[in-house]
């Protein structure tokens, strides 16, 4: 069964595209069939792929407005062992377009459905706003959503903003919409703050804060500026550990054993 997941926070840089790259890149690792869908108009998971999110001529928008047919829309790496919708700027053209069209709120979910049995997982990068697109993302979002949050303080006033939007869809749109889990992320060790901060968010979420947190990490920020993620352009940073650690601790809630391999990724 196909695992299908939104990533999702109001709150900008807290690391959403940075988590569903590197989480994507590690499942792809452990051997799942794995594609990231970019549904933000910025495009940085297109971007951090190595894609040039101007020459993208098929992608999320022509998708969605129904003006290409997905499966030749997605572009396949093979040594990143990872598929991806690419985004372009014209995405943001969107929110306006379907404002008329029917079943606006489920474009992307029908959109997929073609090609759904093709991947073991799908992760869903959204725009760090309340809009039609992100809707659209949460509506796709099968198997729940996963939020990362950033270890400092004003994370904590986002979050509770994010439950209050989740639970409005849950009562008017998608009541089977669920919290999948919380991610960790820039987390500075050396300060209280930080892991004041932790302790905060699991009484937001006590059974959904993930155990392994991701640090913060000069080589994770640098990885996208070459167009890869942090397993491959330093597999032995701290951060990239985690986010196997990250990509092995999903697996296992979802009943997939993976055993320990070496660390280096080839």
């Amino acid at each position: 069964m196909t695992k299908i997941y939104t990533m999702v926070n109001q709150k900008g840089g807290v690391g959403k595209t940075t988590s569903a790259i590197n989480i994507g890149a590690y499942l792809g690792y452990f051997g799942q069939k794995v594609l990231i869908v970019d549904l933000d108009p910025q495009a940085n998971a297109t971007s951090s792929l190595g894609i040039d999110k101007n020459t993208v001529k098929h992608g999320t928008y022509e998708v969605i407005i129904g003006s290409s047919p997905i499966a030749p829309a997605v572009l396949h790496n093979p040594r990143l062992k990872l598929s991806i919708l690419p985004s372009s700027p014209a995405l943001a053209g969107a929110e306006v377009e379907l404002l008329d069209m029917q079943e606006r709120n489920s474009r992307l979910k029908k959109a997929l459905a073609p090609i759904v049995e093709r991947y073991d997982y799908i992760l869903i990068d959204c725009p760090p706003s309340l809009s039609i697109i992100t809707i659209n993302g949460l509506m796709a979002a099968a198997d729940g959503v996963l939020i990362p949050v950033q270890c400092e303080y004003l994370a904590l006033e986002g979050v509770g903003q994010l439950t209050q939007t989740l639970r409005r869809i849950q009562q008017s749109i998608f009541p089977e919409l669920s919290v999948r889990g919380v991610i960790m992320t820039m987390y500075d060790g050396r300060t209280r703050l930080a892991a004041d901060v932790v302790s905060e968010i699991k009484k937001f979420f006590p059974s959904e804060v993930f155990q392994t947190i991701i640090p913060r990490s000069i080589r994770l920020a640098e990885a996208p500026s070459y167009g890869l993620p942090i397993a491959i352009y330093a597999p032995s940073a701290s951060a990239a550990i985690a986010y196997k650690d990250l990509a092995r601790e999903i697996l296992e809630k979802d009943g997939i054993h993976i055993p320990v391999i070496d660390d280096e990724v080839n």
